[in-house]
């Protein structure tokens, strides 16, 4: 009798005869529900099927041949970076891709999360060794983009920045490539990071981070640099400071050397007396007789000290014989010096261009009272026509000296005076003297004449600084005082 059979029994009898099939036995294989009636003829007509029903060949021949399933097509569906495919649920179904897909996303992102950290007040987190003994990455934080690609953006300024990830041949993993390094900037903070990045230096081949020690060998130079700089500026200044403390001192101490006594103002009485001396009842009158010298002074004679005048010989020769004068009254107070009289260098060079014998009484012993010799300077005034200077054998310091108001030189001035010396020396004491090593000074640094009229005037006042001991501190603006000053000493016989 034919009937209709169940689609449980018809299941188990098909998977009994298909298991071998690996695909009829995925849960999503489905069988046609198209109903299947076995042959039989019809009970009225009492007929006997064609094939027993207990037959292996009559419950085969029941069922259609066994086909595979139509492969089932997906849309497509959006990568997840850094998710998981489970929090998809069934959307497309549960097949043997998505489950292969989701096994691929699960070791991919295990490989990730071997890389990622929690950054934590800029310190360096040191990676798990168990998981991931080849990285090379010590501060990173991967950030998804818009783009497909696999950035590893910077955590910090004072650590290595990975930016790419690079995949090695398949199944080799993925390998981190340091594409930038970057730069230490604040020197100050960022040593003790470099310090932290040197530490880490021990996990990983000496390779791959050869260019970062010497980044950060060229910072800790750099940071040594300065420190020595700063040290340099401040020894600097130190010298500056005290250096210039010397300097003011030395001029304190130069300025207070100078005495008084050359730049002492005439009293009102000394002006009228002056005035007296210039006026016309006076011009004929013998002012002073000077006996040492037996040089007399008029009235007409003083005149030559006015404010635009031309000192004459008289006047020259007088006042040197003041200056030796003040030097004997005060010898301790002064140097010793000699002073030749105006007519002294006219009378050597008188001869063939030199005259010794012409001028050798003139420093006698027995006229002088003391050896020209023993002296530490001799001052010899020199007259050019209408111009006047002062040569000085400067024996305390060796050499030759020539004083010019208005910066001029005469190497023969020079040369006469150190062949007289010579010989005066030979002549008075019998010796024979050197004076070839003796430097021939044109000193430039002096008070310079600002006219036509004042040279005589700076002759004498060069004597007379020199002569003290003191350095030339005068100018053009002190000779008028110091005209007036001269008419008083003069008047008085006594230079001061």
């Amino acid at each position: 009798m034919g009937a209709l059979t169940s689609n449980r029994k018809r299941g188990d009898e098909y998977s009994s005869l298909n298991h071998g099939h690996p695909s009829l036995n995925s849960p999503n294989f489905q069988i046609a529900k198209r109903p299947r009636f076995s042959s039989m003829q019809s009970s009225q007509d009492n007929a006997a099927p064609v094939l027993s029903s207990k037959s292996a060949i009559a419950r085969v021949s029941r069922y259609p041949e066994a086909k595979p399933p139509l492969p089932r097509v997906h849309a497509p569906c959006r990568t997840l970076k850094f998710g998981s495919l489970s929090s998809r649920g069934n959307e497309y179904g549960n097949t043997l891709f998505d489950r292969l897909y989701e096994k691929c996303y699960r070791i991919k992102n295990f490989a990730l999360e071997t890389f990622r950290y929690l950054p934590k007040e800029k310190e360096v987190v040191e990676l798990d060794r168990d998981v991931e003994e080849d990285s090379s990455i010590e501060e990173i934080e991967l950030i998804e983009d818009d783009d497909d690609d696999d950035d590893v953006k910077i955590v910090e300024p004072n650590v290595i920045i990975v930016e790419e990830l690079e995949t090695k041949a398949p199944g080799s993993g993925f390998q981190t490539t340091p594409s930038k390094v970057s730069n230490f900037s604040d020197t100050p903070s960022k040593v003790e990071d470099a310090g932290l990045a040197l530490d880490s230096l021990s996990l990983h081949s000496d390779s791959d981070y050869v260019p970062l020690y010497k980044k950060l060998l060229e910072e800790y130079e750099q940071t040594s640099k300065l420190s020595r700089l700063s040290l340099d500026i401040e020894l600097a200044e130190k010298s500056r400071s005290r250096y210039q403390a010397q300097r003011s001192t030395r001029k304190t101490q130069a300025v207070e050397k100078v005495p008084n006594e050359p730049f002492i103002p005439l009293t009102k009485e000394e002006e009228a007396e002056i005035a007296r001396a210039f006026s016309s009842s006076n011009r004929r009158k013998v002012l002073v007789v000077h006996e040492n010298s037996n040089l007399q002074i008029t009235g007409q004679i003083l005149l030559c000290l006015r404010p635009g005048a031309w000192l004459n010989d008289e006047v020259i020769n007088l006042y040197m014989e003041l200056l030796k004068e003040r030097e004997k009254r005060d010898p301790k107070k002064y140097l010793k010096c000699h002073f030749f009289n105006t007519f002294f260098y006219k009378k050597l060079i008188s001869g063939n261009g030199y005259d010794y014998k012409s001028v050798r009484r003139w420093t006698t012993q027995r006229k002088l009272g003391y050896s020209i010799a023993d002296c530490d300077k001799i001052f010899v005034p020199v007259h050019k026509e209408i111009h006047w200077c002062l040569a000085v054998i400067n024996k305390k310091e060796e050499k030759f000296q020539y004083l010019d108001s208005l910066k001029g030189k005469d190497t023969r001035v020079m040369k006469v005076l150190a062949k007289y010396y010579v010989d005066e020396v030979k002549d008075k004491s019998g010796k024979d003297i050197n004076v070839s090593s003796w430097k021939q000074e044109f000193v430039e640094d002096l008070p310079e004449q600002q006219n036509g009229y004042d040279c005589g005037m700076f002759m004498i006042k060069y004597a007379d600084f020199y002569s003290r001991g003191l350095g030339l501190r005068f100018n053009q603006e002190h000779m008028p005082y110091f005209r007036l000053r001269t008419v008083k000493e003069i008047l008085r016989l006594r230079a001061e």
